[in-house]
């Protein structure tokens, strides 16, 4: 059975990157890593399927079609944040090699091959930039960026990929050809609350939100707290104060776009009880599918620092540190996913991802889909993340019955399937 077969793939997986402390720690090009993409393909030799590495380390299985045309590719990654839970990531290559067993199970040749991709150094956590593996199959890293990454430890990303096996100048190798593949689809746990809060099993990703960042420096006058009368100040940090709550209400007013603000990081000096502060630096993420939502809530910013400038007799500083952009997602692999979902009896939520997985740098080469999966209390990149079998299984279901429809350029059938 599906519950049970996957419970044991989910327990094999993550026995590796288990510590003394709570969570898992399968940083990007570690051994860890590394043990746990072995033993996938492990599992996917089992299903008779050819497994390769490439340039990047990116492993790809392989069940061949009944023709010589693009594939069929269902992906995601098996590293994870410092103590990382066991879901975020390795439900989705799990999911992959699930439809690949149920193929395998009845029997069914498809027309293109199917592949199930497991992307390497996913994750930001060890360089501080996600998606590396994706980025280079797909042929947007930049090299020269890489090359510029450290971790924690002061290990370069080229030393790091060169300890782990791999060539770093090899690795836009890793770049694939637009006619290898044909969909990619990816299953992943929704890492918010909006499905648990709607009680549905399957979300539908519309496009993948894309963040402004910025760095703020609001400067006042640093002087002593109980001889500087209210009206003589020109603190920094209540100014900045009124800057955030202003970013917060801007961003509310833009909730039906699905836009978010988010401050979390905030640093005033000199940081003395008795002296106001003089100085406050804080980080601004803005985020939305919708980029001129997203511009309006910057613009609403902007001109709230204007104001308190002139108010409070501060000046403000403005660094864009990112301005990426909004990636949307394959409007004929969601109308396959909604049918698919219409013909399981299942209806989905439609909605927005506000992180970033793989999937948006496949989607700028190749058409792709998102399916998401509830995460309890909207829980993630924690040890105490967790998804119901039940639901996966459903998404599974849905995600089966997509890959049978692009592998075979078919119909969903009409009939449920009597699941395995």
């Amino acid at each position: 059975m599906s519950l049970e077969r996957i419970d044991e793939w989910l327990d094999e997986v993550n026995q590796i990157g288990k510590t003394s402390a709570a969570g898992l720690y399968r940083l990007a090009y570690t051994k860890e890593e590394q043990d746990a993409l072995d033993i996938f393909r492990g599992l996917c030799e089992k299903e008779e399927m050819s497994v390769r590495e490439d340039a990047a380390g990116n492993l790809i299985a392989r069940r061949e079609g009944t023709a010589d045309v693009p594939a069929v590719a269902i992906g995601s990654h098996l590293d994870t944040v410092y103590a990382g839970g066991q879901y975020d990531g390795t439900l989705g290559v799990l999911a992959g090699l699930e439809v690949i067993h149920r193929l395998n199970e009845k029997n069914i040749q498809t027309t293109h091959p199917v592949e199930v991709i497991v992307f390497r150094a996913e994750e930001s956590s060890r360089f501080g930039t996600a998606t590396i593996g994706s980025k280079l199959m797909s042929g947007k890293a930049d090299p020269a960026k890489l090359a510029s990454l450290k971790d924690k430890d002061g290990i370069t990303f080229p030393e790091a990929v060169e300890q782990a096996g791999f060539s770093f100048e090899q690795l836009t190798k890793a770049k694939r050809p637009q006619t290898d593949i044909k969909t990619f689809m990816e299953l992943h746990i929704e890492q918010g609350p909006v499905l648990e809060n709607k009680q549905r099993s399957v979300g539908i990703v519309t496009g993948i939100a894309a963040p402004l960042r910025l760095r703020v420096l609001v400067e006042g006058k640093a002087s002593h707290s109980g001889t500087t009368s209210m009206d003589m100040r020109k603190d920094a940090l209540t100014g900045a104060s009124e800057l955030i709550l202003e970013l917060e209400s801007a961003a509310r007013n833009e909730k039906d776009n699905h836009t978010v603000a988010t401050v979390g990081s905030i640093e005033a000096s000199p940081g003395a009880m008795n002296v106001i502060p003089g100085q406050c630096r804080f980080d601004v993420d803005i985020r939305s599918t919708d980029t001129a939502s997203r511009e309006r809530v910057y613009e609403r910013f902007v001109q709230a620092a204007g104001h308190i400038e002139k108010t409070r007799g501060l000046s403000t500083q403005m660094q864009t540190l990112a301005e990426e952009t909004p990636v949307p997602l394959s409007s004929q692999v969601q109308d396959c996913l909604k049918e698919v979902c219409s013909n399981l009896n299942l209806t989905p939520v439609f909605m927005p991802s506000g992180a970033g997985h793989d999937v948006m740098n496949m989607a700028q080469k190749w058409p792709s889909g998102l399916l998401f999966v509830p995460s309890v209390n909207g829980l993630s990149h924690h040890p105490d993340e967790f998804t119901a079998l039940t639901h996966m299984v459903e998404a599974v279901d849905v995600l089966e019955q997509a890959v049978r429809t692009e592998a075979d350029e078919g119909r969903p059938k009409k009939q449920v399937e009597v699941r395995s």
